[in-house]
């Protein structure tokens, strides 16, 4: 019986990488083939984001609202930064910019907003401003004035790409469940954050957060994507997966208080390394929290 069970376990492992890997890619006949799933991999898909379980507001003893800093330039973040070229790469390598912007264009994110606290709801139309910096060049300039009608070619264009992409800010709740008497972390909202467009040129440009999207919004699409897995190739991780297991590096830049949920750097003012000692105090302070229900 043990053996069965094993025999079963170590198929459904198999199955399962089967899917995750690039599909089809040692059984194709043409390169036309490989990726696509055959008619038996799809009947056997269960392939979905593993649901949330229900918490009822009576089981949360304790929590703190923080918000973190994702900063791509830090390699254990490389996995939501790459690929920045998609020119030369396969169409099922994206990165979690791309994959985002891609679901809001198709309507697949129906819903994104103004700030962390979804007060404003925006569409596509209304973020174009801060995605694309339309310019007329020098030659444009002069063809106007003289009376002309505008050449395409004097139109500069610049659109932001996830190379831009500097980091990703995202808000989170960590909560103590006294039913499992444990503590837990719940993604709530992420925001990809770039350099202003219209400054982008500039030595030192500000960054914007984009948008942000209710993150149990995006799961789905979030779940079908794929981030490369330097490990094991055949076994990539979903973007949903990797970010609700937090496999990424990130500091907190604010937690909600009582002075408006007012940010580090604003009672901690140039001086980087205070501010990143006060973010450890804050994730001290909650981790200790847990322990401290443990001691008598």
């Amino acid at each position: 019986m043990k053996l069965r069970n094993f025999l079963l376990t170590l198929s459904t492992v198999f199955t399962v990488s089967a899917m995750f890997g690039q599909a089809n890619i040692l059984n194709a006949k043409s390169p036309q083939e490989i990726g696509v799933r055959t008619a038996a991999q799809i009947a056997v898909d269960n392939d979905k984001p593993l649901e949330y379980g229900y918490v009822d507001d009576r089981d949360i003893l304790y929590s703190k609202m923080v918000w973190e800093k994702i900063v791509l330039d830090e390699r254990a973040n490389f996995p939501l930064y790459y690929p920045i070229d998609t020119n030369n790469i396969g169409s099922n390598r994206r990165s979690l910019y791309d994959v985002l912007m891609k679901n809001i264009k198709n309507g697949r994110i129906k819903n994104i907003y103004d700030d962390s606290y979804f007060n404003g709801k925006r569409t596509l139309k209304d973020i174009e401003y801060a995605l694309v910096k339309t310019d007329t060049t020098e030659l444009g300039i002069e063809q106007l004035n003289a009376g002309e009608e505008l050449s395409p070619e004097y139109i500069d264009r610049r659109e932001l790409t996830a190379a831009d992409i500097k980091e990703y800010r995202i808000k989170g709740l960590w909560y103590f469940d006294k039913r499992q008497a444990e503590l837990k972390y719940r993604l709530l909202a992420i925001a990809p954050v770039a350099p202003d467009v219209n400054f982008i040129d500039s030595d030192q440009p500000d960054l914007v957060p984009l948008f942000w999207i209710f993150f149990p919004d995006a799961r789905e699409v979030l779940h079908e994507a794929k981030a490369f897995n330097t490990e094991n190739s055949s076994m990539p991780f979903s973007f949903d997966h990797l970010l609700n297991s937090r496999r990424f590096q990130s500091y907190i830049y604010k937690e909600e208080n009582t002075q408006g949920d007012r940010a580090i750097n604003e009672y901690v003012s140039d001086n980087a390394l205070m501010q990143l000692l006060e973010s450890e105090r804050i994730k001290d302070k909650i981790r200790d929290f847990e322990l401290d229900m443990w001691t008598y």
